[in-house]
């Protein structure tokens, strides 16, 4: 591992760190919104479902997420593991995985498909 790939995996961990936290408080303050104005999940996926803003919003956040984590793992993994053969490995295919699975529950929710209310 150079020292220019560890310090630029530093950077982007730390920059999707900070816009990340954005996205976490507007979330959260949604969350709050919808839960204090007494919305049901079905209302809340009626108002989601085939927003183009709403599916940005969140696949943006998914990404960040994902970028977030495998780079996190693969740094547990460097320090931790007996071996580091495979961290990177690793750490990529968790942030892939992550990323398949988030952008497909954002399309879920902003396509349709995700949730059929009782």
């Amino acid at each position: 591992m150079s020292a220019a790939s560890a310090a630029r995996r530093w950077y982007w961990q730390r920059i999707s760190a900070m816009v990340m936290t954005v996205f976490v408080l507007a979330h959260l303050a949604l969350v709050t919104w919808a839960v204090r104005g007494g919305l049901s999940a079905a209302e809340v996926l009626g108002r989601t479902q085939g927003s183009v803003g709403w599916g940005v919003f969140y696949a943006v956040f998914v990404l960040l997420v994902a970028i977030h984590a495998g780079i996190g793992l693969r740094n547990v993994l460097d320090e931790w593991a007996a071996t580091r053969k495979w961290s990177g490995a690793m750490g990529l295919a968790a942030g892939a995985l992550l990323l398949a699975l988030g952008w497909r529950a954002v399309a879920a929710v902003t396509l349709g498909g995700g949730y059929a209310p009782q």
